[in-house]
């Protein structure tokens, strides 16, 4: 039944390309390759003058991607963020990925395991190298089948803190903007405040900011430019001391 709506929805579409079709078929020259009319498959929406990209998902893992190569630990461990910059990350660093519900993935420098943020499995002060990013923000409201709890957030952080190492690192990215408010049920938005709130027992190293709408990220950025911001992308390096 989804193969046929996927079907109909494609078909809906095809009269935006039809002419761009047509010139197509007609300049087909040789029998290289099978065009059909049941296999049309309109992308109606890219053509565009620039390359779009999700800011917050292409600058906080490159952001995350060069404090590694920076510290150049001898392994990594990330809960939840993206599998993108996992996979990208080992192939300098290896990397042990921890998800409520972990990748089918192979890949060399890679691993992934099951793991819960509320309950990691790991010894207290055992992970020198950690990070957790744009996860926090949806853990407590429900979206992916996960308890309600209003508290989940803080509950996360104290579990990551507890793991981290003496002297060792977490890569924190969570929404940020001028006042802390939730959009239920996609995320919470934090204000630079409540971010530093999460863990009390940890230092700050580094704060980066991606803005919302336009520009490079921002290393070791003045935490007041958040107060001109709704939905921008917070980066934080925190240290265990």
């Amino acid at each position: 039944m989804k193969k046929i709506i996927k079907k109909i929805l494609r078909l809906v579409q095809f009269p935006f390309i039809l002419p761009d079709y047509l010139r197509f078929r007609r300049s087909m020259r040789n029998d290289r390759f099978e065009m059909r009319l049941p296999d049309v498959y309109p992308c109606v929406k890219d053509k565009t003058i620039q390359t779009g990209f999700d800011r917050h998902y292409v600058y906080h893992t490159s952001w995350a991607a060069r404090v590694l190569a920076e510290m150049k630990p001898e392994r990594h461990v990330d809960i939840s963020s993206s599998l993108f910059f996992a996979g990208i990350v080992s192939a300098f660093v290896p990397v042990d990925f921890y998800d409520y519900r972990p990748a089918d993935i192979a890949l060399s420098g890679l691993t992934s395991k099951a793991g819960d943020l509320m309950s990691l499995p790991f010894d207290d002060a055992s992970v020198v190298s950690l990070s957790c990013m744009h996860v926090v923000e949806h853990i407590g409201l429900g979206r992916y089948g996960d308890p309600i709890d209003p508290d989940g957030d803080i509950k996360a952080a104290e579990e990551l803190s507890r793991i981290l190492a003496k002297d060792g690192s977490l890569l924190f990215v969570v929404p940020l903007g001028k006042e802390a408010l939730i959009e239920y049920n996609a995320h919470r938005i934090y204000s630079y405040e409540r971010v530093l709130e999460l863990f009390p027992t940890l230092t700050l190293k580094e704060f980066t900011l991606i803005p919302e709408h336009s520009g490079d990220m921002i290393r070791d950025a003045d935490p007041s430019l958040a107060q001109h911001e709704h939905y921008a992308c917070g980066c934080f390096h925190f240290v265990k001391k």
